[in-house]
């Protein structure tokens, strides 16, 4: 990534695939990084994860993303000591049913302007930031009540999962990822 000046200041460029809609129908390959890769969820103990308190809400809230975004299923993921693997598969064909396409175009009618973005307000678009500024957010909440200085990295990791052998990888890599600690580059050593 190449650093660029926004309005006189430096800014890293976004590791985002250019002209990719990440609210398409697609499945996504996400990781998330605590602050500092510091070791908030637990410890890697003969290859388990031995969960803190954060941790489990860590889990419970990855697990609590499709009650939120019902277009949204869960592949493999993992907690680690100090970041979240997992794979999002985003479906927007599977939540339609007949109440929620009268509900739909009903809404489609109200007018959101999003503020001085406009219809481009990413809090109006369901894609996989959103999903990720909600786990992100409740999670931060939760998790400082129990941890004042409790935080996570400003971005996250994408990787659009494309074929067959690519998902079953990243699949394997998620299930293995606690077996392998000691080799991952999320391991902070």
């Amino acid at each position: 990534m190449m650093s660029q000046k926004f309005q006189n200041k430096y800014r890293i460029s976004s590791a985002r695939l250019q002209n990719w809609d990440y609210g398409a129908n697609g499945t996504y390959f996400i990781t998330i990084c605590t602050q500092y890769r510091e070791h908030f969820f637990g410890e890697i103990i003969e290859a388990r994860l031995i969960a803190s308190q954060l941790g489990i809400l860590a889990e419970k809230y990855w697990l609590q993303i499709p009650e939120h975004f019902p277009y949204v299923e869960l592949g493999n993921f993992v907690i680690m000591p100090n970041h979240v693997h997992g794979i999002l598969i985003i479906d927007k064909n599977a939540s339609i049913s007949v109440e929620t396409r009268l509900i739909a175009s009903l809404s489609q009618t109200i007018n959101k302007t999003g503020g001085i973005s406009g219809d481009k307000n990413p809090m109006l678009q369901d894609n996989i930031s959103r999903i990720i500024r909600w786990y992100k957010g409740r999670c931060s909440f939760e998790m400082r009540k129990l941890h004042a200085d409790f935080g996570w990295q400003s971005r996250f990791h994408d990787h659009i999962i494309r074929n067959e052998k690519s998902f079953d990888t990243i699949q394997n890599y998620i299930e293995n990822n606690p077996i392998n600690w000691n080799k991952d580059k999320f391991c902070g050593k």
